[in-house]
């Protein structure tokens, strides 16, 4: 479990950053640019430290938005929903965000929030259930009335295991699930609290370097393609910063279509972000990083988290995506 220590440690460290507010500091609201007409020129950006964030650090190392005009400020956070405050007086511009957190939050009415550039969708392999070694259960029907760790209750993990788990033949009340951080997963699992727990990388190649075995492949099968996450504005900054907004674009997208093309690219800067070490870094399995995503498993999506009651408006995935001229 060395390897499993040294990502949880690193990762641990990546997130009391976000408890002292860290990342690269704060900005004020900023003023318009001198060129260029941008009603703002510094941003800050809520940066989740997984792989989907690299677009933003490979457009800061190229400098993409220096040569819009911009200065890009990151603060290290979990969720959208743990900065919202923030977010609302518009004093964060932008933030990672999963599809499924941002159309929670739209369906609350805390906020309206656009996707205002597409990161990551699913492939094989990047999440999905792990068993500690040793354990009786082999398979998924084996889940039935077993303990399941996820990050949050109610969001990706537990909507994607619920697909597989009705594949089986099981119900998704068959199991229970319980909200445990990922970098306090692997322990749990090891010390018998949970039966069983739902990782993302760089958990998942931690935990299966460690001795545990997978049973469900969650970003296959039944849920192929699923779409991860993007980042994410709120209507009012878009319709304030219109100009802003296109130049972020532009230098996010610009990183996007390297993100897309060159895997070398990712590796060298989610160690500057993540503290995750860059061996480490460079043995995970990564999902595609695409220009657009693909509309159709978004309303997939939707559809099944609303089928299973953690949203309770029907959702029109189209209306999910931000228009940027520009």
């Amino acid at each position: 479990m060395k390897l499993a220590r040294f990502v949880v440690a690193g990762m641990a460290i990546a997130l009391t950053l976000s408890a002292c507010g860290g990342g690269g500091g704060q900005t004020g609201t900023g003023g318009a640019a001198s060129s260029g007409g941008l009603e703002k020129t510094q941003l800050l950006v809520g940066v989740v430290p997984v792989p989907s964030s690299a677009p933003l650090f490979i457009a800061e190392k190229r400098g993409f938005f220096k040569a819009e005009g911009l200065t890009v400020k990151t603060e290290i956070i979990q969720a959208p929903q743990a900065v919202m405050p923030k977010i609302l007086n518009g004093s964060m511009d932008a933030f990672m965000t999963s599809y499924v957190s941002l159309m929670a939050i739209n369906d609350s009415g805390a906020a309206k929030l656009k996707l205002f550039q597409h990161s990551q969708e699913a492939a094989p392999g990047v999440a999905g259930v792990v068993v500690a070694k040793g354990s009786p259960i082999k398979a998924p029907a084996d889940l039935k009335g077993k303990t399941i760790a996820v990050n949050v209750l109610k969001a990706l993990g537990q909507t994607l295991t619920n697909a597989h788990l009705q594949e089986a033949g099981l119900k998704p009340e068959d199991v229970k699930y319980v909200p445990v951080a990922f970098a306090d997963q692997l322990t749990a699992l090891s010390s018998g609290k949970v039966d069983a727990a739902w990782l993302v990388e760089p958990f998942l190649t931690a935990a299966k370097k460690g001795g545990a075995t997978q049973i469900i492949d969650t970003t296959s099968g039944v849920t192929a393609g699923v779409p991860i996450d993007g980042w994410g504005v709120t209507e009012d900054w878009l319709a304030k910063n219109p100009k802003t907004a296109a130049a972020f674009h532009r230098a996010l997208a610009k990183a996007q279509q390297i993100a897309s093309s060159d895997r070398k690219a990712i590796d060298e800067v989610v160690p500057m972000y993540t503290q995750i070490p860059a061996d480490a870094a460079a043995a995970m399995t990564l999902g595609k990083f695409s220009m657009e995503a693909d509309k159709a498993s978004v309303q997939k999506l939707a559809d099944l988290l609303q089928g299973y009651g953690y949203l309770k408006s029907k959702v029109d995935a189209a209306q999910l995506f931000a228009s940027v001229s520009g």
